[in-house]
């Protein structure tokens, strides 16, 4: 089991793994169900994670990181063939790790499972491999090299080497003859002298000069040219039958590939989740456009926790995408209502003091589309210009709710660090509050019957005139499409990225390469392909901006 972190992290092993050789030292053992465990500290220095995944996993294992930071151990367990799983409560951590992982290239390592594999295992190792069907399971692992083990033992029961040995006696002996014959002289093998030359110039030799000619220095030349091929296919033969050791971290790479990060996908507790509309339901509308709502639970779920917000709220502001638009507050003070936490006034472009009713969405749940209707009744009866719904996440229904009459209702996304609220320094500098408007989506309708969707852009809230404006696709890192909507569980079918600047050039740099730009071009597009028509009756689009922040919009169709 293995669990690899931020400084710093631990890696716990059953007492059968082998110890690490870092210059760290074991924590305390304890005992388990599953026997003798230690615990290991290790810091997030790559090689260090490197050695860790090599060393507790195989290929194809799938590798457990609860604290992503970087991606470090999923750039890591990518790059070795395992399969991983990273967490964080950070969406930048996550933005960052994906877009890490998504401009990376990685070697392309030959499979003990392929035919190009089995070629070069039969190469290295010389045993003949099966000639069988492959599948390309990347479980069976890759192509290793190895370091042999040679023993006295191993060479002394290695037949190969007499048949090695047979084989080139019978050419070089017929060549030692003939040089003997030639300088009438008796040179066993090993008293033939390696540099001609230099033995004509001895004492020995030079009586034996007149001897020499182009024909005796070819066969010379023969000679010593056949006597280091035999040595050399004997010490090959040393070689493949000594024990050998697998070096895990180094195996066979195919130069001639370039490999891409596979499919993987980014989750979130977003309440995807969407409740068919019931009695009840219908009824809290109902309740809360007339006002006769009560909140459950108060509007402040937790007086601590409450505080926290609104302090935090009074510094940082609430940010959109762009930093003219961010909302600074000059005050932000409690407000005795049965929704609405507090009333905070802000500046508009004329320097005009606005006023904005602000609602906080509980700790640990979802803010409702009744609850944030609720508020803006609340807000818009005590005359505020503006409502701001602050919440972890929003539900899915809620997402087109935007105005109120002339109430603009802004949802800002809380950042999930507000939860550490003893740990969490107060410095006004990081997007804690983040607005994320409705996105403009167009449902088309193809000549054979198929749909496509087109993204617009997304609503902005401009706070200098109090209207909501439209703005373009630059602010859109990513959007997705699950075509066959069950109301339960969000499937990306579709994925499409867009942004200010077009990524293929980056992309291309990176992978050092030439890309299909007309296939890019059907992922960069804010156009859909066409597809059929579900048979849930629903569909549902998710955009994500440059901050992480995800909205989901579902269509009936």
């Amino acid at each position: 089991m293995i669990a690899i972190g931020n400084t710093p992290s631990y890696v716990r092993y059953i007492d059968d793994f082998p110890a690490i050789p870092f210059n760290n030292t074991w924590d305390d053992t304890v005992t388990s169900g599953f026997g003798t465990e230690k615990t290991y500290v290790v810091q997030t220095n790559p090689l260090v994670i490197q050695r860790c995944i090599l060393m507790t996993t195989d290929p194809g294992d799938l590798v457990l990181d609860p604290t992503c930071g970087s991606g470090t151990s999923a750039t890591v367990a990518e790059q070795w063939g395992r399969r991983w799983i990273t967490i964080d409560t950070s969406r930048v951590a996550l933005a960052l790790a994906r877009t890490r992982l998504m401009s990376a290239r990685y070697p392309f390592y030959l499979l003990a499972d392929s035919a190009e594999g089995r070629a070069q295992e039969q190469k290295v190792s010389g045993r003949i491999q099966p000639q069988g069907l492959t599948s390309g399971d990347i479980r069976q692992g890759f192509v290793y090299e190895r370091a042999p083990h040679i023993t006295l033992k191993s060479i002394a029961n290695n037949a190969e080497i007499d048949v090695i040995w047979e084989r080139w006696q019978g050419v070089l002996e017929s060549l030692r003859q003939e040089v003997n014959e030639k300088l009438t002289t008796g040179f066993e093998e090993w008293e033939i002298p390696r540099n001609l030359d230099h033995w004509l110039g001895t004492k020995e030799g030079a009586s034996k000069a007149a001897l020499v000619n182009a024909r005796v220095r070819e066969l010379h030349k023969d000679w010593w040219e056949g006597s280091i091929a035999r040595q050399k296919e004997i010490d090959a033969s040393i070689a493949r039958a000594a024990d050998v050791e697998m070096l895990y971290d180094r195996p066979h790479e195919d130069k001639s590939k370039v490999r891409v990060a596979g499919p993987f996908t980014v989750e979130s507790l977003s309440p995807h989740r969407v409740v068919t509309a019931r009695d009840d339901t219908l009824a809290g509308e109902i309740r809360a456009g007339e006002g006769g709502m009560q909140p459950d639970p108060k509007n402040v779920p937790e007086i601590d926790f409450g505080q926290m917000v609104l302090d935090h709220l009074r510094t940082a502001g609430v940010h959109q995408q762009e930093k003219r638009d961010t909302i600074r507050f000059n005050s932000v003070e409690p407000w005795p209502g049965n929704f609405l936490a507090a009333e905070g006034r802000y500046n508009d472009g004329d320097g005009r003091e606005k006023r904005a009713g602000i609602l906080i969405g509980p700790e640990f749940g979802t803010l409702t589309r009744s609850q944030i209707t609720a508020a803006a009744r609340e807000a818009s009866d005590a005359r505020f210009d503006a409502l701001i719904a602050c919440a972890f996440n929003f539900e899915a229904q809620a997402s087109d709710l935007n105005r109120l009459g002339p109430l603009a209702i802004l949802k800002a996304r809380m950042n999930p660090d507000l939860h550490m609220a003893e740990d969490l320094k107060n410095t006004g500098k990081g997007n804690l509050f983040v607005v994320f408007g409705e996105p403009d989506v167009d449902l088309i309708e193809t000549a054979q019957g198929e749909l496509q969707v087109k993204v617009n852009g997304i609503d902005i809230f401009d706070p200098s005139t109090g209207e909501i404006r439209s703005d373009d696709v630059k602010g859109i890192a990513a959007w997705f499409i699950d075509t066959d909507y069950n109301e339960e569980s969000f499937f990306v079918r579709h994925a499409y990225f867009l942004g200010a600047n077009d990524p293929y050039k980056s992309l291309k740099t990176a992978l050092k390469a030439e890309i299909d730009e007309e296939a890019w071009e059907t992922l960069y597009s804010d156009t859909s392909r066409p597809f059929p028509r579900p048979s849930t009756g629903r569909i549902a689009v998710k955009v994500i901006n440059h901050f992480g922040d995800e909205v989901l919009k579902v269509f009936g169709v």
